[in-house]
């Protein structure tokens, strides 16, 4: 079956891609473990200057970049401008990794009447494969945090590209292979595979020995399923589903009502409702306004066009089945549109819903968030509990409030892996400690980032040398520290 680039607004068939088969596939991945050693001899310093040499080539392209992803996803072209940005400020900021050294995480311990030599560090796992995400066409996709982590630890990269942005994807490979040739490497470092029996088996080749996923639940487990029962068994980073809720005590709700309400809506609307850390569950004291406040913002909400129609459809399905539950009806809804767009629904309900019904904790992506009304401190925390794995939970407090709110962040700590204090959880900086990942669902390795430098741990794996002769050493282990590195030595930690 072709991959057709579809236009999300109007539904029309842009351009069609032929989808890869195994063997495609086959061919992508050798070629991509032929550069290994390539990537590992260009060092730290060739590898940061590959990846800045990709963000500048993306930076060349944002117009057009921007302009065909609009066509294909409906985001925007604000959005999708900032979004290159951010795309190329990630691989500037794996560059940056690259300089600074610490990821190789030397450790060297002299020999004595007890141990050997010892000489520890991290080194690139190998192929990497990575999907793409449909609600970020640059940030979680081809250029992505994916990519640029794995480039960063010496890994080659075949990305398997969204159905939602086929065109895009293929966009945002041609400028990284321009960057690639720029910096003196083979534009086979980054690769691209078209389809879903190419994911698939790009998943289970024996040549692939991680992979990065970010997308829903079941075809996530589908692949996550998959690398596990290899032969040899891989890592699979899967970012799966988050319902990140959203708790307003007592205090915050009757000092700040008109400002969180606000900012709720706008948090839950952003891109369509389709951010995967959107808060989907609010959690409320009953018997305030902040119900009415929130569905006057959701009133003014416009139709929204979503990624593809299988997204759409699913939208409108898992709104209309929480829309039943027993104790939930719709407060608010936005203005309606044309055939291809959705309304942004906003629903309450008794926190005694949840007894109801376990769909109120699981994800509905799109524009529509849901708010629980508790009456003590203890149904707080109880549903609170309640809720599965989550890349954030938020909490909107008072000072005054000290004990509840530190009741509450314990719960939290165990359920998310961002905790997010009087603002909103969309927006996931990209830093040094940032972390985006959080217990299953959110993620299926939540002591893992896909954002942040430290996303480069995911792609290495550490060896150790062992009464190596000095001749064989690589530079990183070597007495004379050639490239400079933070070390521990004999437990001391070093700068160079």
């Amino acid at each position: 079956m072709p991959v057709w680039s579809i236009d999300a607004r109007s539904g029309e068939h842009r351009r069609e891609f032929t989808a890869d088969g195994a063997e495609e596939v086959d061919l992508a991945c050798r070629r991509a473990h032929a550069l290994l050693p390539l990537l590992e001899g260009a060092g730290p310093l060739g590898r940061a200057a590959l990846l800045k040499a990709m963000a500048d080539a993306l930076d060349a392209r944002t117009d057009t970049l921007a302009a065909v992803a609009d066509a294909e996803t409906a985001l925007g072209l604000p959005r999708l401008t900032g979004e290159v940005a951010r795309t190329s400020g990630q691989l500037r900021l794996f560059a940056e990794v690259l300089a600074e050294g610490s990821f190789l995480d030397v450790r060297l311990d002299s020999a004595d009447e007890v141990k050997p030599d010892l000489r520890r560090m991290n080194i690139a796992t190998g192929v990497v494969g990575v999907f793409s995400a449909s609600n970020f066409p640059f940030a979680f996709s081809v250029g992505g945090g994916d990519t640029a982590s794995a480039l960063a630890a010496g890994c080659p990269v075949i990305v398997k590209a969204h159905s939602l942005h086929p065109e895009t994807s293929e966009l945002t490979l041609a400028a990284l292979q321009e960057g690639a040739r720029t910096a003196g490497f083979p534009a086979e470092v980054v690769q691209l595979v078209h389809g879903r029996e190419a994911g698939t088996a790009l998943v289970g080749h024996p040549l692939v020995k991680a992979v990065g996923f970010t997308g829903s639940i079941p075809g996530g487990r589908f692949l996550h399923d998959v690398a596990k029962a290899r032969p040899e068994p891989i890592p699979f980073y899967g970012e799966l589903g988050s319902l990140n809720p959203l708790v307003i005590t007592p205090g915050a709700a009757a000092r700040r009502t008109e400002e969180i309400a606000a900012g709720l809506v706008a948090s839950a609307a952003l891109g369509a409702g389709q951010f995967c850390v959107k808060p989907g569950l609010v959690l409320a004291p009953a018997g305030g306004t902040l119900v009415e406040a929130a569905a006057r913002h959701f009133a003014e909400l416009g139709p929204q066009v979503l990624l593809g129609d299988g997204i759409r459809e699913s939208f409108e399905t898992g709104a209309d089945e929480r829309e039943a539950i027993p104790g939930v009806r719709v407060v608010a809804t936005g203005q309606a549109g044309g055939e291809r767009q959705v309304t942004a629904r906003l629903l309450t309900g008794p926190i005694s819903a949840l007894d109801a019904s376990e769909l109120l904790l699981e994800e509905c992506f799109g524009p529509m968030t849901v708010v629980l009304t508790y009456d003590t401190e203890d149904e707080l925390v109880q549903a609170l509990a309640a809720t599965p794995g989550n890349l954030t939970a938020t909490l909107h407090s008072e000072p005054e409030e000290e004990k509840l709110a530190a009741r509450l962040v314990t719960v939290m700590r165990d359920r998310a892996g961002r905790l997010v204090f009087d603002a909103y959880p969309t927006g996931v900086a990209v830093g040094w400690a940032q972390q985006h990942g959080g217990p299953y669902p959110a993620t299926t390795e939540p002591s893992t980032t896909s954002v942040g430098a430290a996303a480069i741990f995911r792609f290495l794996r550490p060896v150790v040398y062992q009464n190596c002769p000095a001749h064989l050493l690589p530079e990183a282990l070597r007495d004379d520290n050639p490239w400079r590195l933070p070390r521990r030595v004999n437990g001391a930690f070093l700068l160079p």
